[in-house]
């Protein structure tokens, strides 16, 4: 007899109908399991057997072969054992096969039958959605995370007994309901980091927020202990709250690689990775022989933060540019081709020279000027063009240090202003799907909602013309721009706008990496523009003394 169960097959972070046909036949007793299964798959054949024994079944003594269709999709991990039992009791008569066609199953089986945890239950949940079915049946543990996608029923069962009961209609399962307002899925925020830990550098801060603001990529050059790895890690926390749907596509993610906590339901804080710079371009940007999500995807709708950028290997950095560029990651090999969503704010942070110290007034630099161009070299021009803010970080003067506690603005501060600039992004992209922030902003839409003013597209010419900037360089000053206007409140882009995102892109003005005429290093440049800007010290923080 032949039977037909459904479970799914993940490819990336989507999941792939996949038909379990069971054939039970006359012949010596055999398990066989075919269709381009992997390791844990052929092995499920063993436990199987092993459950629906000590669940109390008994199966005749037949040839059982198992299919899983389409034979030319790599099936892996262990959610095909529940599927597999519950169609050769179909095939054997023990059970109808009608109810096993309205759902998709999914499910790891224990010796004595429990249905265990898996991966990948979210997007399997989704292909049910999409695939016109009623519902899907997965373990218990699943069910929460299962719940997130609406439409469909969810039915969580413990053993392969109660899925049993409940196909039979012995003993129907209530369908699982997600508890509104859980904390899984409440808005506060675990990271004890906040932006008031960190003295002086008020410009670096500005910047920061303006980056927040918009989504735009940073980096950060200046000697050591000037605070840039303490301002990166402190980024996630004046970022706005990820959308629904933002959350979604990071929690399919996380769901794929079995990284959700045991009481997470869904990824609702912004991820952030910090990659050691030893890391492989496959665990940066995803591959193997897997193909699994790398720390770039890892890190969607987050940071990924680079520390000691020159100090990655040059071709672990060069995979950055498309996925950078499309903000998505395409794998080709041999058995399969996926795509890796990888929306991410990239932070970097680099000393200006082997020693820490070049171009910093007090320290003597070591360097040879060969070695610092050198050093600088390994981040290539490409990379650094598509990265919006450049900008280096002096040393903390001691006045700022000894400042008492509570005289630095703290992280709500900015995230209570780049929540409204989100907003207005919000409202522009709210007919542009998959576009949640200018830095995503499609070339079509540069024209229609980056409209300078005259004086600032004559001040954004000359820049052009002064520095020998890039077209792309040109539109990611002309976001970073609209990020500003967005901050203030004001429609058209205004020039201060463009001359601060102009003064956020230092690297690109080369002459900063050479030493004056009496061989010292040339004095640190200011950041003009942000003179010109909202400063939280001198405006509405710290709250004046009552």
């Amino acid at each position: 007899m032949l039977a037909r169960v459904r479970s799914g097959a993940l490819m990336g972070i989507d999941a792939v109908v996949v038909e379990c046909e069971v054939d039970m036949a006359m012949g010596l007793p055999y398990f066989n399991v075919v269709g381009l299964p992997e390791g844990a798959v052929r092995e499920s054949k063993v436990r199987v057997v092993s459950a629906l024994k000590n669940c109390g079944f008994e199966l005749p003594q037949k040839r059982i072969t198992v299919n899983l269709a389409p034979a030319d999709i790599r099936k892996e991990g262990a959610a095909f054992e529940l599927p597999i039992a519950l169609g050769v009791l179909a095939a054997a008569k023990l059970m109808e096969e009608e109810p096993l066609g309205r759902y998709l199953f999914g499910g790891e089986l224990s010796l004595d039958g429990w249905v265990k945890p898996i991966r990948g239950v979210l997007p399997l949940a989704v292909a049910a959605r999409d695939g016109g079915y009623e519902g899907v049946m997965v373990p218990a543990a699943n069910a929460a995370e299962a719940a997130l996608v609406e439409g469909i029923q969810v039915l969580a069962v413990n053993n392969l007994r109660e899925a049993v009961e409940h196909l039979t209609g012995e003993k129907p399962l209530a369908a699982f309901t997600r508890e509104r307002g859980s904390p899984a899925l409440s808005r506060g925020r675990s990271t004890p980091l906040d932006m008031s830990d960190v003295r002086g550098q008020a410009d670096i801060k500005t910047a920061l927020e303006l980056a927040a603001a918009g989504g735009h990529n940073v980096m950060l050059c200046g000697p050591p202990g000037s605070g840039k790895t303490m301002l990166a890690r402190r980024l996630p926390g004046i970022l706005p709250t990820m959308t629904f749907d933002e959350a979604l596509e990071v929690t399919k993610i996380y769901s794929v690689l079995g990284l959700l906590g045991d009481d997470q339901t869904m990824m609702r804080e912004r991820p952030f990775r910090a990659p050691h710079h030893t890391i492989s371009d496959a665990g940066l940007v995803g591959g193997g022989p897997t193909t699994r999500p790398g720390e770039l995807s890892l890190a969607h709708h987050g940071v990924l933060f680079l520390d000691e950028l020159p100090e990655f290997r040059k071709n672990v950095l060069e995979v950055l540019r498309q996925p950078l560029e499309e903000g998505s990651i395409h794998l080709a090999r041999a058995t399969q081709h996926v795509t890796y969503p990888c929306r991410v704010m990239m932070v970097a942070a680099m000393n200006p020279c082997p020693c820490g110290y070049f171009n910093v007034p007090g320290r003597n630099c070591q360097c040879k000027d060969y070695r610092v161009f050198d050093y600088h070299s390994r981040v290539s021009g490409p990379l650094l063009d598509r990265i919006d803010i450049t900008l280096q970080t002096r040393p903390v003067e001691y006045h700022h240090i000894a400042r008492a506690d509570g005289e630095e603005p703290p992280s709500a501060y900015y995230r209570e202003r780049v929540e409204a600039a989100r907003e207005r992004q919000r409202a522009r992209y709210r007919d542009e799907p998959g576009v949640y922030c200018n830095a995503q902003m499609p070339a079509r839409l540069l024209r229609r909602y980056c409209k300078p003013s005259p004086k600032a597209e004559s001040m954004l010419e000359k820049a052009v013309h002064t520095f020998g900037l890039s077209a792309r360089a040109h539109d990611r000053i002309l976001k970073l721009a609209r990020s500003r206007a967005d901050l203030e409140g004001h429609e058209r882009i205004e020039d201060v706008d463009v001359q601060l995102a102009i003064d956020c892109r230092q690297m690109d003005r080369r002459g900063w990496l050479h030493t004056n005429t009496h061989g010292g290093p040339a004095p640190v440049q200011q950041n003009t523009a942000f003179n010109q800007v909202r400063r939280p010290e001198r405006d509405s923080w710290p709250p004046e003394d009552p």
